[in-house]
């Protein structure tokens, strides 16, 4: 079970990881290819934790136990059609 400040800690994290990878990028300690590769797992990751939230409070407003939701597969987030 993952609470909103879990959430928030971990989209804090990944946040701190990518300016950290564009910091190191600039200072030419990463390679391109590499940050590429990274940056797309961390918005992926970021994208998974921000729907888990958006689950989190939706239960919430509507009166239900935020607990029922449930982190969904990158697959199943980045599938979601805007």
């Amino acid at each position: 079970m993952t609470s909103d400040d879990d959430t928030l800690s971990r989209i804090k994290a990944l946040i701190d990881e990518e300016h950290g990878l564009r910091s190191r990028r600039e200072r030419d300690e990463v390679d391109a290819a590499e940050e590429q590769q990274r940056l797309r797992s961390i918005e992926v990751e970021l994208d998974r934790c921000w729907d888990l939230l958006r689950q989190r409070r939706a239960l919430r407003d509507a009166g239900n136990d935020p607990d029922a939701a449930a982190a969904r597969s990158a697959a199943e987030v980045e599938g979601y059609l805007g």
